[in-house]
Protein backbone atom coordinates (compact mmCIF):
# COMPACT_ATOMS: atom_id res chain seq x y z
CA UNK A 1 0.00 0.00 0.00
CA UNK A 2 1.13 3.33 -1.02
CA UNK A 3 2.16 5.37 1.91
CA UNK A 4 -0.19 8.20 1.31
CA UNK A 5 -3.23 5.70 1.15
CA UNK A 6 -6.00 5.04 3.55
CA UNK A 7 -7.99 3.14 2.27
CA UNK A 8 -7.40 0.66 -0.92
CA UNK A 9 -9.72 -1.62 -2.55
CA UNK A 10 -9.13 -3.87 -5.14
CA UNK A 11 -11.27 -6.24 -7.28
CA UNK A 12 -13.52 -6.99 -4.14
CA UNK A 13 -16.72 -8.92 -4.74
CA UNK A 14 -19.26 -10.53 -2.51
CA UNK A 15 -22.46 -12.80 -2.94
CA UNK A 16 -25.36 -13.57 -1.28
CA UNK A 17 -26.51 -17.13 -2.96
CA UNK A 18 -27.13 -16.51 -6.75
CA UNK A 19 -27.32 -12.37 -6.03
CA UNK A 20 -23.93 -10.22 -6.70
CA UNK A 21 -23.45 -7.80 -4.85
CA UNK A 22 -20.36 -6.59 -5.58
CA UNK A 23 -18.02 -7.56 -8.84
CA UNK A 24 -14.76 -5.94 -8.51
CA UNK A 25 -14.98 -3.03 -6.64
CA UNK A 26 -12.10 -0.85 -7.01
CA UNK A 27 -11.61 1.90 -4.02
CA UNK A 28 -8.56 4.19 -3.40
CA UNK A 29 -8.67 6.79 -0.67
CA UNK A 30 -5.83 9.26 0.23
CA UNK A 31 -5.17 10.25 3.82
CA UNK A 32 -7.40 13.52 4.69
CA UNK A 33 -9.68 13.25 1.79
CA UNK A 34 -13.13 12.95 1.93
CA UNK A 35 -15.36 10.58 -0.66
CA UNK A 36 -18.65 10.49 -1.56
CA UNK A 37 -20.09 7.21 -2.69
CA UNK A 38 -23.26 7.74 -4.95
CA UNK A 39 -25.78 5.17 -6.24
CA UNK A 40 -29.05 3.93 -5.70
CA UNK A 41 -30.96 1.84 -3.71
CA UNK A 42 -29.18 -1.35 -3.73
CA UNK A 43 -25.97 -0.67 -5.85
CA UNK A 44 -23.76 -1.88 -3.00
CA UNK A 45 -22.34 0.87 -1.04
CA UNK A 46 -23.01 -0.29 1.99
CA UNK A 47 -22.00 -3.76 1.82
CA UNK A 48 -19.20 -1.91 0.67
CA UNK A 49 -18.64 -0.18 3.81
CA UNK A 50 -19.40 -2.54 5.88
CA UNK A 51 -16.19 -4.55 4.73
CA UNK A 52 -14.38 -1.53 5.10
CA UNK A 53 -15.42 -1.59 8.75
CA UNK A 54 -14.56 -4.89 8.99
CA UNK A 55 -18.27 -5.58 10.01
CA UNK A 56 -18.99 -8.36 6.44
CA UNK A 57 -16.35 -10.57 5.34
CA UNK A 58 -16.02 -10.34 1.35
CA UNK A 59 -15.83 -13.28 -1.00
CA UNK A 60 -12.58 -12.13 -2.91
CA UNK A 61 -10.14 -9.17 -3.50
CA UNK A 62 -8.12 -7.43 -1.08
CA UNK A 63 -8.85 -4.81 1.26
CA UNK A 64 -6.40 -2.35 3.31
CA UNK A 65 -7.69 0.17 5.97
CA UNK A 66 -4.91 1.70 7.73
CA UNK A 67 -2.27 -0.51 6.42
CA UNK A 68 -4.76 -3.42 8.04
CA UNK A 69 -6.87 -6.16 6.72
CA UNK A 70 -10.60 -5.26 8.28
CA UNK A 71 -10.89 -9.25 8.34
CA UNK A 72 -7.94 -9.07 10.96
CA UNK A 73 -8.14 -5.80 12.21
CA UNK A 74 -7.60 -5.81 16.46
CA UNK A 75 -9.02 -3.84 19.16
CA UNK A 76 -6.38 -1.10 18.50
CA UNK A 77 -7.25 -0.68 14.87
CA UNK A 78 -10.91 -0.36 15.31
CA UNK A 79 -10.22 2.29 18.01
CA UNK A 80 -8.70 4.50 15.32
CA UNK A 81 -12.21 3.96 13.11
CA UNK A 82 -15.30 6.00 13.42
CA UNK A 83 -18.92 4.52 12.30
CA UNK A 84 -22.09 6.64 11.86
CA UNK A 85 -24.52 3.82 11.35
CA UNK A 86 -27.64 4.87 8.59
CA UNK A 87 -29.80 3.99 11.49
CA UNK A 88 -29.14 3.50 15.16
CA UNK A 89 -31.54 2.73 18.45
CA UNK A 90 -30.09 2.25 20.90
CA UNK A 91 -28.88 3.95 23.96
CA UNK A 92 -32.20 5.34 25.05
CA UNK A 93 -32.07 5.28 28.51
CA UNK A 94 -28.40 7.17 28.54
CA UNK A 95 -28.81 11.34 28.13
CA UNK A 96 -26.80 12.69 25.60
CA UNK A 97 -24.03 13.66 28.00
CA UNK A 98 -23.70 9.89 29.56
CA UNK A 99 -23.38 8.61 25.80
CA UNK A 100 -20.87 10.54 24.71
CA UNK A 101 -18.81 10.20 28.04
CA UNK A 102 -19.75 6.49 28.06
CA UNK A 103 -18.13 6.15 24.24
CA UNK A 104 -15.17 8.56 24.57
CA UNK A 105 -13.91 6.45 28.13
CA UNK A 106 -13.23 3.56 24.87
CA UNK A 107 -10.93 5.90 23.06
CA UNK A 108 -7.13 6.64 24.72
CA UNK A 109 -7.57 10.12 23.29
CA UNK A 110 -10.84 10.56 23.50
CA UNK A 111 -12.19 13.56 22.42
CA UNK A 112 -14.02 16.25 25.47
CA UNK A 113 -17.55 15.48 25.98
CA UNK A 114 -18.13 18.94 26.35
CA UNK A 115 -16.95 19.88 22.93
CA UNK A 116 -18.31 16.73 20.87
CA UNK A 117 -21.85 17.85 21.85
CA UNK A 118 -20.94 21.65 21.36
CA UNK A 119 -19.64 20.48 17.92
CA UNK A 120 -23.11 18.35 16.72
CA UNK A 121 -25.04 20.96 18.28
CA UNK A 122 -26.85 19.30 21.22
CA UNK A 123 -26.11 21.34 23.75
CA UNK A 124 -29.54 22.29 25.01
CA UNK A 125 -30.28 18.81 24.45
CA UNK A 126 -27.43 17.55 26.85
CA UNK A 127 -29.20 15.92 29.40
CA UNK A 128 -31.95 15.06 27.76
CA UNK A 129 -32.63 11.18 27.33
CA UNK A 130 -31.40 10.08 23.57
CA UNK A 131 -34.95 7.96 23.55
CA UNK A 132 -36.55 11.44 23.97
CA UNK A 133 -34.38 13.11 21.07
CA UNK A 134 -36.09 13.95 17.61
CA UNK A 135 -35.19 11.90 14.32
CA UNK A 136 -32.63 15.04 13.09
CA UNK A 137 -31.37 15.16 16.98
CA UNK A 138 -30.62 11.61 17.56
CA UNK A 139 -28.73 11.53 13.76
CA UNK A 140 -26.71 14.38 15.75
CA UNK A 141 -25.75 12.46 18.77
CA UNK A 142 -25.03 9.47 16.35
CA UNK A 143 -22.24 12.34 14.87
CA UNK A 144 -20.96 12.93 17.91
CA UNK A 145 -20.50 9.04 19.24
CA UNK A 146 -18.35 8.66 15.40
CA UNK A 147 -16.29 11.39 16.30
CA UNK A 148 -15.63 11.37 20.05
CA UNK A 149 -12.73 9.10 19.77
CA UNK A 150 -10.58 11.20 17.13
CA UNK A 151 -10.94 8.85 14.44
CA UNK A 152 -8.44 8.35 11.55
CA UNK A 153 -11.11 6.99 9.39
CA UNK A 154 -14.45 7.97 9.93
CA UNK A 155 -17.61 6.41 8.00
CA UNK A 156 -20.68 8.40 7.89
CA UNK A 157 -23.19 6.18 6.07
CA UNK A 158 -26.22 8.76 5.06
CA UNK A 159 -25.20 11.09 8.42
CA UNK A 160 -27.85 13.82 7.25
CA UNK A 161 -30.76 12.15 7.29
CA UNK A 162 -33.68 14.48 9.22
CA UNK A 163 -31.58 17.25 9.34
CA UNK A 164 -33.33 20.50 8.34
CA UNK A 165 -31.00 22.51 6.36
CA UNK A 166 -29.56 24.95 9.02
CA UNK A 167 -28.88 21.83 10.80
CA UNK A 168 -27.11 20.23 7.48
CA UNK A 169 -24.96 23.55 7.01
CA UNK A 170 -23.89 22.91 10.87
CA UNK A 171 -22.87 19.68 9.87
CA UNK A 172 -20.81 20.48 6.67
CA UNK A 173 -18.67 23.16 8.84
CA UNK A 174 -18.15 19.93 11.13
CA UNK A 175 -16.94 17.61 8.39
CA UNK A 176 -14.92 20.69 6.90
CA UNK A 177 -13.29 20.72 10.23
CA UNK A 178 -12.69 17.50 10.37
CA UNK A 179 -11.12 17.32 7.48
CA UNK A 180 -8.80 20.31 8.35
CA UNK A 181 -7.73 17.86 11.30
CA UNK A 182 -6.50 14.93 8.57
CA UNK A 183 -9.62 13.29 9.12
CA UNK A 184 -9.86 10.77 6.14
CA UNK A 185 -14.01 10.40 5.71
CA UNK A 186 -16.30 7.92 3.48
CA UNK A 187 -19.97 9.07 3.04
CA UNK A 188 -22.59 7.65 1.68
CA UNK A 189 -25.40 10.28 1.02
CA UNK A 190 -28.08 10.66 -1.30
CA UNK A 191 -28.14 14.32 -1.44
CA UNK A 192 -26.07 15.33 -4.65
CA UNK A 193 -25.27 18.97 -2.83
CA UNK A 194 -23.71 17.32 -0.05
CA UNK A 195 -21.34 15.52 -1.83
CA UNK A 196 -20.35 18.56 -4.23
CA UNK A 197 -19.84 20.03 -1.00
CA UNK A 198 -17.83 18.32 1.18
CA UNK A 199 -16.45 15.38 -1.11
CA UNK A 200 -13.01 15.82 -2.70
CA UNK A 201 -13.48 13.13 -4.94
CA UNK A 202 -16.73 11.62 -5.64
CA UNK A 203 -17.47 7.70 -6.80
CA UNK A 204 -20.56 6.37 -8.33
CA UNK A 205 -21.29 2.79 -7.82
CA UNK A 206 -23.87 0.67 -9.71
CA UNK A 207 -24.77 -3.38 -9.67
CA UNK A 208 -21.37 -3.57 -7.65
CA UNK A 209 -19.03 -1.76 -10.07
CA UNK A 210 -17.62 1.67 -9.25
CA UNK A 211 -18.66 3.31 -12.56
CA UNK A 212 -16.11 6.54 -12.07
CA UNK A 213 -14.49 8.25 -9.50
CA UNK A 214 -13.44 11.62 -9.71
CA UNK A 215 -13.39 15.36 -8.40
CA UNK A 216 -16.92 16.70 -8.27
CA UNK A 217 -15.81 19.34 -10.71
CA UNK A 218 -14.75 16.36 -13.19
CA UNK A 219 -16.71 14.01 -12.98
CA UNK A 220 -18.26 12.33 -16.47
CA UNK A 221 -16.20 15.67 -17.85
CA UNK A 222 -17.97 17.89 -16.55
CA UNK A 223 -15.47 20.66 -17.05
CA UNK A 224 -15.19 20.05 -20.98
CA UNK A 225 -19.05 19.42 -21.31
CA UNK A 226 -20.45 22.31 -23.57
CA UNK A 227 -22.33 25.29 -22.45
CA UNK A 228 -25.92 25.80 -23.35
CA UNK A 229 -26.42 29.53 -23.53
CA UNK A 230 -29.85 30.39 -22.97
CA UNK A 231 -31.72 34.34 -23.83
CA UNK A 232 -34.80 35.59 -25.41
CA UNK A 233 -34.72 36.69 -28.59
CA UNK A 234 -37.88 38.00 -30.60
CA UNK A 235 -40.34 36.25 -27.81
CA UNK A 236 -38.40 33.24 -28.02
CA UNK A 237 -36.08 31.51 -25.38
CA UNK A 238 -32.88 30.38 -27.31
CA UNK A 239 -30.62 28.12 -26.31
CA UNK A 240 -27.91 26.70 -28.43
CA UNK A 241 -24.48 24.58 -26.96
CA UNK A 242 -21.35 25.58 -27.27
CA UNK A 243 -17.89 25.32 -26.44
CA UNK A 244 -16.53 28.74 -26.24
CA UNK A 245 -19.45 30.64 -24.27
CA UNK A 246 -17.94 33.69 -23.30
CA UNK A 247 -16.72 34.19 -27.30
CA UNK A 248 -20.51 33.14 -28.05
CA UNK A 249 -21.71 35.87 -25.46
CA UNK A 250 -19.28 38.37 -26.50
CA UNK A 251 -20.65 38.11 -30.28
CA UNK A 252 -24.16 38.18 -28.65
CA UNK A 253 -23.64 41.31 -26.87
CA UNK A 254 -22.59 43.10 -29.71
CA UNK A 255 -25.75 42.00 -31.63
CA UNK A 256 -28.36 42.52 -28.82
CA UNK A 257 -25.94 44.97 -26.29
CA UNK A 258 -24.78 44.40 -23.19
CA UNK A 259 -28.21 43.43 -21.18
CA UNK A 260 -29.04 40.20 -23.18
CA UNK A 261 -32.61 39.43 -22.55
CA UNK A 262 -32.81 36.51 -19.64
CA UNK A 263 -29.25 35.23 -20.57
CA UNK A 264 -27.74 32.16 -18.43
CA UNK A 265 -25.20 29.83 -19.31
CA UNK A 266 -25.42 26.28 -17.86
CA UNK A 267 -23.38 23.27 -17.56
CA UNK A 268 -23.99 19.78 -16.87
CA UNK A 269 -24.72 19.43 -13.27
CA UNK A 270 -23.25 16.83 -11.17
CA UNK A 271 -27.24 15.44 -10.57
CA UNK A 272 -26.94 15.26 -14.78
CA UNK A 273 -23.63 13.69 -14.74
CA UNK A 274 -24.38 10.71 -12.26
CA UNK A 275 -27.52 10.07 -13.67
CA UNK A 276 -26.01 9.67 -16.98
CA UNK A 277 -23.54 7.49 -15.60
CA UNK A 278 -26.36 5.38 -13.95
CA UNK A 279 -28.64 4.93 -17.07
CA UNK A 280 -25.65 4.38 -19.26
CA UNK A 281 -24.99 1.63 -17.30
CA UNK A 282 -28.17 -0.35 -17.56
CA UNK A 283 -29.40 1.30 -14.40
CA UNK A 284 -32.44 2.85 -12.90
CA UNK A 285 -32.05 6.38 -12.16
CA UNK A 286 -35.40 6.90 -10.97
CA UNK A 287 -34.73 3.92 -8.57
CA UNK A 288 -32.27 6.97 -6.70
CA UNK A 289 -34.05 9.21 -4.04
CA UNK A 290 -31.14 12.19 -5.29
CA UNK A 291 -32.72 14.92 -3.50
CA UNK A 292 -34.24 13.33 -0.79
CA UNK A 293 -33.34 10.41 1.80
CA UNK A 294 -32.69 6.79 0.37
CA UNK A 295 -33.30 3.74 2.00
CA UNK A 296 -30.90 1.17 2.94
CA UNK A 297 -29.06 -1.00 0.36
Amino acid sequence: MADDKAIVVSGVTKSYGDVVALRGVNLEIVYGQCVALLGPNGAGKTVTTEILEGYRKRDGGDVVVLGTDPNHGDRRWKSRLGIVLQDARDLADLTVRESVKHFSSYYPDGRSSDDVISAVGLVEKADAKAGQLSGGQRRRLDVALGIVGRPDVLFLDEPTTGFDPEARRQFWELIDALKGEGTTILLTTHYLDEAEHLADRVAVINRGRVLAMESPEALGNRQKSQAVVQWQEDGAQKSPSTATPTAFVGELAQRLGPEIPELAILRPTLEDVYLRLIADDGGDPGSADITGVGSHD
